[in-house]
């Protein structure tokens, strides 16, 4: 395991731009040096490097990151062989992190199962395409559908022969356990072997490395399944797995978007046919993991169904599982072809282009969902329109806050013929009448505000109360960009949300910016946090924090020089949440620039929800000039937040009657703090 302080390390002296430009002719653009992008075909330069933040980032097909992401992207290279490479480039050794004789000896034995795993489905794969040359039963069904030898070869298509034991050619002890676990074998009960796959075209499954992990089978005559996949197996989940995502990894960059569809050989005859951004789930209902993985490979995702009901029944349960993982900046659609017709028959049928006529007819994933509830009751009479509401609640309360879920709720909203308002009063009733959570209070010694009664009291009072109601923010739920932070007059707006969701921080302060990660706040993928409730992922930023996230994103070496004060300024703001886990990302790798810190981010979670919001930001900060002054517009936001707090005490306080002396006298500080505040900010 190579250690992070080295990889930050070799990130430090390598130039980004040295390694790019041996493979993408680059000249001067600004600050920034642009070419074509090596990713997708492209006539004018979308393609820009940024030396003073060594990362890349395509405005064309999103493909970004730092001098090691490029070359595992555009040379095929493993993460050690990148890092070797750009080691050995600038002089370096790469180290092992030590480890335990015990930690050694499980890692090797891990290594050795996986490795032990890998050696025999690829003896496998080498035996089933071997026998595809030699069966001419085989190679005329596949002539029969349409595919070249050269897309046979591309997605390495085999032949499993029509031998129980056809697999004890290729492996001399057939009894070896590891044949089980591959799911290549099948054991029957008295104990007798036999191949699991027979008289079936065979297509290997790959994951996003390209590591062979498990097979899906087609039989070509008569008999069921007509599609059989490889069990679970220590390298294989059919429900986190994409056929063809490896494969059309190139062509979806340059398509734009990723299409789903539902057989092996939908993706095939597609790609066959000239669309070859086509991918499959595995004989299983879309589950949110195939659906964060499209996420990832593009922001425009099309689902393709047959018209029939069963097809409509599967587009319905993929939009359920989409519905949760909603981004105002990813477009999902849903492709109904006409009853009687998969991908393959039609394309087949009508060719390339009108399958791209129908592709851009796909329905949005709102007008189909709204279209679909309407469908199922009776919409032109009052009781109808209520059972419709009635479905629709639970789904509308899976969206996430943005703004996608605000233009679907008015859409619904015309649709039931009700206001907005109403549609929203009727989702924080149904919210209320759900079971409640307590929400997790900070550990003794911490000095996280305690959740409040919610969004309507804030927006009565006009101010959130220290104790009472959260500022808005990451912790307890997301918001909009646009959402100011402060009003005209420098008071809290009338929005908010209550906190359901407070880390529990343990100890107390380090006396150094150093020791930051110890004050407990949560690391990304690790840390000192207890367990607590879960919470909806969300993306969306409040325009402080994300003021917060640019500044340490662009200038790492702001947290370095953090004193005690603005720790705790820091600590005292539950909507900052993401800005001390990226502080504390910082100051544990040593990072210096924005592109090691998404590296090393990333090392940790991909999937965490910093770093889809840096890697947002990463792109908007290419095109920024340099701060003149980036400490001084840190503490600028510092003086905000700490105003936005000391005015928000000061209404509860307030609201409270002031009765007590100690409470009259905690007012007047505030009111000085405030005053002073005030008066720096403006200056």
């Amino acid at each position: 395991m190579i250690p992070e302080s080295f990889i930050q390390d070799l990130l430090a002296r390598v130039d980004i731009a040295d390694v790019v430009g041996k493979y993408v002719q680059l000249r001067k653009g600004g600050a920034n040096l642009l070419g074509l992008c090596p990713f997708h075909n492209e006539k004018s330069p979308s393609f820009t490097v940024s030396p003073t933040k060594q990362f890349y980032h395509c405005f064309g097909c999103g493909a970004h990151g730092t001098a090691i992401t490029f070359l595992i992207e555009h040379t095929g290279a493993s993460f050690p062989e990148a890092v070797r490479s750009l080691a050995g480039s600038v002089g370096m050794t790469v180290p092992e992190q030590e480890q335990t004789p015990r930690q050694r000896a499980a890692a090797q034995q891990r290594k050795a199962e996986v490795s032990r795993h890998q050696q025999i489905l690829d003896s496998a794969q080498a035996h089933y395409v071997r026998l595809l040359s030699s069966s001419p039963q085989a190679a005329q069904y596949l002539k029969r559908r349409g595919l070249s030898e050269a897309m046979i070869a591309h997605f390495g298509l085999g032949w499993s022969g029509t031998d129980r034991h056809g697999l004890s050619q290729v492996f001399p002890r057939y009894d070896d356990p590891l044949l089980l676990e591959s799911g290549l074998v099948i054991e029957s009960e008295d104990g007798r072997r036999y191949d699991r796959f027979r008289e079936r075209v065979m297509f290997p499954i790959r994951n996003a490395k390209g590591s062979l992990i498990g097979f899906g089978g087609r039989i070509i005559g008569k008999g069921e399944p007509k599609y059989l996949n490889s069990p679970e197996t220590p390298l294989f989940s059919k429900g986190q797995e994409l056929y063809g995502l490896w494969e059309g990894r190139a062509a979806i960059r340059k398509e734009g978007f990723v299409l789903v569809v539902e057989g092996y050989m939908d993706v095939v005859s597609l790609a066959q046919h000239g669309l070859a951004n086509a991918v499959a789930t595995l004989g299983t209902a879309t589950t949110p993991d195939h659906v964060r993985k499209l996420m990832r490979a593009s922001d425009r995702i099309i689902f393709s169904f047959d018209g029939d009901k069963a097809g409509r029944r599967a587009a319905w349960r993929a939009l359920n599982a989409c519905l949760p993982l909603l981004r105002d900046d990813v477009a999902i659609r849903f492709l109904f072809l006409p009853e009687g017709q998969d991908p393959d028959s039609y394309i087949q049928e009508f060719g390339e282009e009108a399958f791209r006529a129908t592709v851009a007819e796909a329905l949005p994933l709102s007008r189909f969902m709204l279209e679909e509830l309407a469908s199922r009751h009776p919409m032109g009479e009052a009781e109808g329109r209520a059972a419709c509401v009635h479905e629709a609640r639970p789904l509308l309360a899976q969206l996430p806050e943005g703004a996608l879920r605000l233009q679907i709720e008015h859409e619904f909203a015309k649709l039931v013929q009700l206001t907005p308002e109403e549609l929203a009063q009727m989702m924080q009733a149904m919210a209320a009448m759900a079971p409640s959570t307590p929400a997790v209070a900070p550990a003794q010694g911490s000095a996280g505000p305690q959740p409040g009664p919610g969004r309507q009291n804030a927006r009565r009072s006009g101010s959130y109360g220290a104790a009472s109601d959260e500022p808005p923010g990451f912790a307890g739920g997301s918001y909009h960009d646009d959402v100011p932070v402060y009003g005209d007059d420098g008071m809290v707006p009338d929005y908010g949300v209550p906190d359901h969701d407070l880390p529990v921080w343990e100890g107390g302060g380090p006396a150094t910016a150093q020791d930051a990660s110890q004050r407990g706040w949560r690391k990304p993928g690790g840390g000192k946090e207890k367990p607590r409730q879960a919470r909806p992922s969300s993306r969306a930023v409040t325009p402080m924090a994300k003021r917060l996230l640019r500044l340490l994103l662009t200038h790492p070496e702001l947290a370095a020089g953090l004193g005690d004060q603005q720790l705790e300024i820091l600590d005292h703001g539950p909507h900052l949440v993401m800005v001390r886990e990226l502080i504390a990302l910082i100051n544990a790798s040593g990072a210096q620039h924005a592109g090691p810190l998404l590296q090393a981010l990333e090392a940790q979670d991909p999937d965490a929800d910093l770093v889809q919001v840096l890697r947002s930001l990463s792109a908007e900060l290419l095109s920024e000039d340099e701060l003149p002054d980036p400490q001084a517009e840190w503490n600028d936001a510092l003086r905000r937040i700490e105003l936005e707090a000391a005015k928000a005490e000061q209404s509860t306080l307030v609201a409270a009657g002031l009765k007590t002396e100690d409470e009259r006298t905690r007012y007047q500080e505030l009111t000085r703090r405030i005053t002073l505040l005030g008066r720096a900010s403006s200056h």
